[in-house]
């Protein structure tokens, strides 16, 4: 139904900035939530940010609450991560998901990309 590409990822100093893109290819695509996750060698994914289909509400992990802002652009099937203030630790493979709410707290991601490296010089 939606095939994901990220963008914007790269090398950023720390207490940089740095803009990812995920652009979303198929109809529908303001039905989803889309979401980020980020992936570290050592470690398994973890949840950074997600953001309503509509883009009224967003949450976020607690390791980028403050830092990071996730917003969309429907008309451009597009949604971004914004990500300020970088720390080293937040090097890692980012990967941009789209999916549905099947609990108050719970979703279902269906759609995935391929995954963006991002990483953070001290």
């Amino acid at each position: 139904q939606l095939h994901l590409v990220e963008s914007g990822g790269g090398l950023v100093q720390t207490r940089g900035s740095l803009r990812l893109s995920c652009a979303a290819s198929g109809r529908g695509f303001d039905r989803y939530h889309a979401a980020w996750f980020r992936q570290v060698t050592w470690n398994g994914r973890e949840f950074v940010a997600r953001i309503a289909g509509d883009g009224l509400s967003t949450n976020y992990g607690d390791s980028v609450k403050g830092r990071f802002t996730v917003t969309r652009d429907n008309a451009k099937n597009t949604v971004y991560l914004q990500m300020d203030d970088l720390k080293p630790e937040d090097t890692g493979t980012y990967v941009c998901a789209a999916g549905v709410q099947v609990a108050s707290t719970q979703f279902r991601y269906d759609y995935w990309g391929q995954g963006i490296r991002v990483t953070v010089s001290s």
